[in-house]
């Protein structure tokens, strides 16, 4: 067992490699392995001669064992330096650059202006943009022959579907789909879309973020309030807005909205054209048709609604000169404008 024992040693310190290594093991630990043979020369022996025999059998795996995790350890402390240094970086070299985006400017006003009315207890709603003539129109009070139906020029698939021309279908769906015809406070944003001629000021592709309020006793006070809530946390707490009649087929009475220029606090300058008062949304309580086409009693609830466009919001909040920016996957918008807010996001 002893010479065993040196003959192990002795070709462990030969070999180089893990898999030379596990040759070996297999070679002398193994079932046909000289070790493994020794137990058969028990047979031969009396009680005692076993026992004594079976100690140093157990010693001399033991020990064997040791050596062999020992060298193990050995070949694979050897191996990861190799690759570690095969595998070296030059830290000298110059890095490379990373890139980094910035939240689009049209995505991020979306997004504060949902926080906005998520905070005052809002839901977010989404409906099809490829919708049915009646949610379009014909349930907002707009029938078919319509005049009001000229100032939003559709783009018509067949001639009851088209691609929607505003976010109030969303509206209507939610309250047909209402059963119990118990109150609603949502926002529906979306793309939009209208036959125009695009230019600085105009897209046939735009986004819209209506608002609608169903419930009883609802009134002019609790759009004004709301909205006077949304106007100071978009544009700042010394806002204040102001309504002007208007018309809207969908909504009576029906209210323009303009909020006091953030840019010269109401004085005048070009973004307010001298008037100290920008135009943000249109807005009014629901008309009773529009209640009575989607299922509610008009004799006993009412609501407000409102619809705000982030593209205009976007362009007056940070200084943007043309829609048509939002649209033209130009790079170089969005590195200007990560650049305004201050780095990257």
């Amino acid at each position: 067992m002893e010479e065993l024992k040196v003959e192990i040693e002795k070709k462990l310190k030969e070999i180089t490699t893990l898999k030379e290594w596990n040759d070996l093991k297999v070679q002398y630990l193994g079932k046909k392995g000289p070790i493994s043979e020794q137990i058969n020369k028990m047979a031969s022996l009396s009680s005692e001669e076993k026992k004594e025999f079976g100690k140093q059998l157990n010693s001399l795996k033991n020990e064997v064992n040791l050596l062999f995790d020992e060298k193990k350890s050995e070949l694979e402390k050897e191996e990861l330096e190799k690759r570690l240094e095969e595998e070296k970086i030059d830290i000298t070299l110059p890095a490379t650059k990373i890139l980094k985006g910035a939240t689009h400017p049209l995505e991020k006003v979306i997004d504060e202006i949902e926080e906005i009315f998520l905070s005052m207890g809002y839901d977010i709603v989404e409906g099809p943009e490829v919708e049915e003539d009646l949610y379009n129109f014909e349930k907002l009070n707009l029938p078919k022959g319509h005049p009001a139906r000229d100032t939003q020029d559709s783009f018509y698939i067949t001639e009851d579907i088209l691609l929607r021309t505003q976010t109030s279908p969303v509206q209507a769906r939610t309250m047909e789909s209402n059963q119990e015809k118990g109150p609603i406070r949502i926002i529906c944003p979306g793309k939009t879309y209208r036959r125009d001629d695009d230019d600085a000021t105009h897209s046939h592709q735009f986004t819209q973020i209506e608002g609608l309020v169903i419930d009883k006793n609802i009134s002019l006070a609790d759009l004004k309030g709301t909205l006077e809530i949304f106007a100071k946390k978009m544009f700042g707490e010394d806002r204040s807005i102001r309504f002007r009649p208007s018309f809207f087929p969908f909504t009576e009475p029906s209210i323009e909205v303009d909020v006091s220029c953030f840019k010269c606090g109401g004085v005048g300058c070009p973004i307010c054209k001298k008037t100290g008062w920008i135009e943000i949304l249109g807005s009014g309580i629901v008309h009773p048709n529009v209640l009575k086409n989607c299922g509610y009693d008009p004799e006993k609830y009412t609501g407000f609604a409102f619809g705000i466009g982030p593209e205009r919001v976007a362009m007056l909040k940070y200084g943007i000169q043309d829609i048509r920016a939002f649209y033209l996957n130009d790079m170089r918008f969005i590195e200007d404008f990560n650049r305004i807010e201050g780095g990257n996001e």
